[in-house]
């Protein structure tokens, strides 16, 4: 049982989406990996009566699983979010919005809200010459300027961190699924969302070579791509999550 509580594990076949994972945990009597992360969830798998898992959407909670134990009135649930990735660095989107919603999350004031939106393009560039005449890198602005964006994502890291990585409400997310498939070879991962957490938030608050903005081990930038259409002006958030099979 210990074993199984540790680091990483081979899987016998890839999982393409949430609905393999869905299947395996409601086939749990006889699939070993769902009784591995029953395990790992500190589940008792004689006391269990029975599991349902369903797929949520529009939520950090990608997969919820509802388990009976015998003797037990109550059902206890567990809210994964599932991370499939297909390289050693799969980067991963974690988050993206308007920077208005962030806005209203966060409260983010207005001068700092400006920025953003010069940094995506909802705000044309207010230089001569940027590097791109669509929107302006965080180091093109003023350090003073580069200053007080820094000071105001540093004061806020961790509430920022937890929204973007756990997400609120019942549906905020309690586990972190990573699964990894490279070429023929499988592997998963399972981590509590607080040692998840507790692993990308760790680093300062930083620009980086490029120009966006580095949060710990958390990538900040502007979403670019959808053929140029508008929502190519989101904030969106980045994460390694094949980090976590190296952090035992």
């Amino acid at each position: 049982m210990d074993l199984i509580k540790k680091g990483s594990h081979t899987a016998k076949e890839g999982f393409k989406n949430e609905r393999d994972i869905v299947k395996k945990f409601n086939n749990w009597k006889k699939d070993k990996e769902a009784q591995d992360w029953l395990i790992i969830m500190d589940y008792e798998l004689s006391e269990i009566e029975y599991v349902e898992a369903i797929i949520i959407s529009a939520y950090k909670t990608d997969v919820q699983v509802q388990i009976k134990i015998k003797l037990k009135k109550a059902i206890d649930v567990e809210n994964l979010q599932i991370k499939l990735v297909s390289n050693l660095k799969g980067f991963n989107q974690i988050d993206k919005r308007w920077v208005d919603k962030y806005q209203e999350m966060w409260n983010i004031p207005f001068d700092i809200t400006e920025i953003l939106k010069k940094y995506t393009g909802e705000i044309a560039p207010t230089i001569k010459n940027p590097k791109d005449s669509r929107r302006m890198f965080i180091n093109e602005f003023s350090e003073k300027t580069q200053k007080k964006l820094l000071n105001w994502f540093e004061n806020n890291k961790f509430l920022i961190i937890n929204d973007i990585i756990k997400g609120r409400g019942k549906f905020a997310s309690e586990w972190m699924l990573v699964v990894q498939k490279i070429e023929t070879n499988s592997r998963w991962i399972l981590k509590t969302i607080n040692i998840v957490i507790n692993h990308f938030s760790n680093g300062n608050v930083i620009v980086t070579k490029r120009g966006n903005i580095k949060i710990g081990k958390i990538t900040m930038q502007r979403k670019g791509g959808d053929a140029g259409r508008k929502t190519s002006q989101m904030l969106q958030f980045k994460i390694n999550p094949a980090e976590l099979f190296d952090i035992g």
